[in-house]
């Protein structure tokens, strides 16, 4: 049975992103025991990794570095073994460089590139961007096996992350200005959107998580 650890550094929404990978996993061919944890050790030996991520970045880097050992276990299962990782929302947004929100907070730097707060080009887009939203100029990766151009997801943030790369952006979506919706380089990725909250087709994404080849 291949693992999926699920980290919990005191993060909002681990609970229903728990729940989204088990309906996920229920119809794969092979079993997928979800483990939520923030020990280092189940980390390190995970076969796939899930960091979600709710509310503002400098935060989110804090709780995370607060836990001993844990940043460490995750870059050994994830850069040292190869195993695949996926980031939701601000989970997404710390594998940039850097955060700059309330100041500048370097991140864990897996994916070169900066997050910074929305700008839209029409005043009248509200920011936070929250709501369903259509996925633009999906690129071929089987993290969005199933998924076509206009599939909605569930957005709500302030934020985006710009890669540095843009062959690094698989998918983006358009707030009065376009912006990465997901992102990839190798065997680590992220999304903007909460799959979670996203049904049907957040499943799909998450079940080709999954199955991703490690």
């Amino acid at each position: 049975m291949q693992s999926v650890a699920l980290i919990d550094y005191g993060s909002g929404n681990l609970r229903s992103a728990e729940k989204a990978l088990r309906r996920a996993a229920e119809g794969l061919g092979s079993p997928v025991g979800i483990i939520v944890t923030d020990d280092p050790d189940v980390v390190a030996r995970a076969d796939r990794l899930v960091l979600p991520g709710v509310g503002a970045f400098a935060a989110c880097m804090s709780a995370l570095s607060s836990r001993d050992g844990l940043i460490a276990a995750m870059t050994e299962a994830t850069i040292a073994r190869g195993q695949p990782f996926l980031g939701i929302c601000v989970g997404m947004q710390l594998l940039a460089d850097r955060g700059l929100e309330f100041g500048e907070t370097p991140g864990l730097g897996w994916i070169a590139g900066d997050v910074a707060r929305l700008t839209p080009a029409d005043p009248a887009a509200k920011i936070p961007h929250m709501g369903w939203n259509s996925l633009e100029s999906l690129a071929g990766n089987p993290l969005l096996a199933g998924l076509g151009e206009g599939s909605h997801m569930y957005f709500t943030h302030s934020f985006a992350f710009a890669p540095k790369d843009p062959s690094h952006v698989i998918a983006s979506v358009d707030h009065a200005g376009r912006f990465a919706a997901a992102v990839a380089r190798d065997n680590i990725m992220g999304v903007q959107f909460h799959p979670e909250k996203s049904q049907t087709q957040g499943l799909r994404l998450l079940a080709n998580f999954l199955e991703t080849p490690a």
